[in-house]
């Protein structure tokens, strides 16, 4: 029997699995451009089509400074008005051909619009820097109101899509209030943390081949002349303007995916400080996959994790906001989510769906595992001090093997593959569990460092060791922190001058749901490069590396009395 069971023990019901799309019928160059852009629609939860519609209508929306969008209308049979679904597009507009009719068989009306400078619309290209509600130019906003004075509209807007889709969802919500409901999957809360620089440092495999794929090298030159998070990244920021969102919505994410952290985030900001409308009317799905779904990992997934059908979720949510049907959609838990484990054991715990009425899901205990010499993860701080050191070479940084990517290696990936030869790595682990232990919620590791550098990076993996005879190296989440960054994120602090300096510095590696099995060992995995998932520093100071600035760093994790290096786990009691 597979396992699926909400927090209290119950067994949530098995659906069809929604997220297989059937074949698509449609001329060869459509199928081709979708293909290409696969990567960047993100497929969690989308379920195609099996038949296409072509636009009733293809016009050109003035915003209000004038600038013209390039807009298709796709009506339902029969008499409108009708409710109206919106995307508004980073990709093609031929993308929302097949979704257009499976929605205007449920009876939505549907729109499609380019971005500015994307696609057929005017004006300057600069992704999502006119979506939200920046003073002047207010694009997302400007469309709902348009939307709303078409004869075809019944006054009931949704707005719909994944990925760039759910971004400039996410954009627009704080700017207008005309928005009766959204169904955004895998989208950032806040553009700098969660897109553009975790931990200070650029996510440059993510956004240099997506901002190159999109055709916009200006915005990336932009977002590099802002390594600080300064008054460009405030009107990126939706969790500053959650009180501002009126609409209610379902949050899809995934636990390897790029935007994992904000899909929660978004979740919890608008549930518990959302304006009228928007506070206590949120929905969060966490999946178990990466932002293009599934596909083979290190870890052996249960056939259990397809058992919640998000597409039937998505069209209740739409029907019971949009029509008024009465199907209990809002009467169920806020929150799915799937926990991860063992994949060895069938008795063992975790590959299991559960709900929850918030997040996290229950109280738990911020459980601190100290790092202790000897590669060891205690339970209990050193009571003498202690350190271990390595080299950093920006000249041959640690690579990337799995994680929260979308154009490299994605999901949960055996660490061993790049650890083998390395010495710029420092591992820690706990003993054997006797029990089991769950860890569901944020993470985060405390540690305390010192460097020869000006400055540095710090990298964090959350690992789990598995026992003698298999003793994969399973990667769960991870991040990093830039040394100059320590302080915050909206200036530099001073640059280190001595190796004798310590600091405290706070990796926050995002959220999870995962037991550790009996006898298996929680991993941490600390290096200073996870390249190309990251930028690597050049240990000058600077920025960003070039071949002229980069030199060596001799970096240090100090433990032990006075400096209690540990990771910081939400452990279920």
């Amino acid at each position: 029997m597979h396992k699926v069971f909400n927090c209290l023990g119950r067994r949530l019901p098995a659906t069809a699995d929604s997220n297989r799309p059937p074949h698509r019928s449609r001329a060869a160059r459509v199928h081709t451009v979708l293909t290409l852009l696969a990567p960047f629609l993100g497929v969690i939860g989308v379920g195609f089509a099996s038949a296409w519609a072509a636009p009733t209508q293809t016009l050109m929306v003035k915003m209000s400074d004038g600038t013209e969008l390039a807009t298709d209308v796709y009506l339902p049979e029969g008499e409108g008005p009708w409710p109206t679904v919106v995307a508004r597009m980073a990709y093609p507009r031929v993308w929302a051909d097949g979704r257009a009719q499976g929605l205007g068989q449920r009876g939505y009306a549907c729109v499609a619009q380019d971005l500015r400078g994307m696609g057929g619309s005017k004006g300057r290209r600069e992704a999502f820097y006119t979506d939200g509600w920046r003073p002047g130019l207010q694009d997302g906003a400007d469309t709902m109101a348009w939307v709303k004075e078409q004869p075809w509209c019944n006054g009931k807007i949704a707005t719909y899509g994944e990925s760039a889709l759910g971004i400039s969802q996410v954009s627009l919500a704080p700017a207008t209030n005309l928005v009766t409901c959204q169904y955004i999957g895998v989208a950032p809360s806040n553009y700098y943390h969660n897109m553009a620089y975790q931990g200070g440092v650029w996510r440059k495999n993510l956004a240099e081949i997506w901002i190159s794929a999109v055709g916009q090298a200006d915005t990336m030159d932009l977002y590099k002349a802002h390594p600080c998070y300064d008054e460009y990244w405030v009107y990126h920021n939706a969790e500053a303007k959650a009180g501002d969102v009126t609409a209610p919505a379902v949050h899809v994410g995934a636990w390897y995916d790029i935007f994992q952290q904000g899909t929660i985030n978004n979740f919890v900001t608008r549930q518990h400080q959302g304006g009228p409308g928007a506070k206590g009317n949120q929905k969060l799905v966490m999946e178990w996959g990466t932002h293009t779904g599934d596909r083979k990992f290190d870890l052996k997934l249960d056939p259990n994790r397809r058992e919640l059908d998000t597409g039937q979720l998505r069209n209740r949510f739409l029907a019971f906001w949009l029509k008024g049907e009465q199907n209990g959609i809002m009467d169920e838990p806020a929150v799915y989510y799937y926990t991860l484990g063992d994949d060895t054991d069938p008795e063992a715990p975790g590959m299991e769906w559960r709900t929850a009425n918030d997040w996290p899901p229950f109280p738990t205990q911020e459980t601190p595992y100290y790092l202790a010499p000897d590669g060891l993860l205690t339970r209990e701080p050193g009571t003498e001090p202690a350190s271990a050191s390595f080299t950093y070479d920006p000249a041959n940084p640690f690579p990337t093997c799995g994680g929260a990517n979308l154009f490299m290696t994605a999901g949960p990936y055996d660490q061993r593959v790049v650890n083998r030869r390395r010495k710029d790595l420092l591992e820690f682990a706990s003993a054997p569990l006797p029990q089991p232990i769950e860890v569901t919620g944020h993470v985060t590791a405390r540690l305390y460092v010192s460097t020869d550098a000006p400055d540095t990076d710090f990298t964090a993996k959350l690992v789990d060791v598995y026992p003698e005879g298999d003793e994969r190296e399973i990667l769960i989440i991870d991040g990093i922190r830039r040394v100059k960054f320590r302080n915050g994120f909206e200036k530099p602090a001073p640059l280190l001058t001595s190796a004798e300096e310590i600091v405290a510095l706070s990796i926050d590696l995002w959220s999870t749901s995962w037991v550790f099995n009996t006898d298996h060992r929680i991993g941490l995995q600390i290096s200073s490069t996870n390249y190309p998932r990251f930028e690597k520093n050049p240990n000058t100071g600077d920025d960003f590396p070039d071949e002229t600035n980069l030199r060596i760093a001799h970096n240090t994790v100090h433990m032990g009395d006075g400096h209690p290096s540990a990771l910081l786990l939400p452990v279920r009691p």
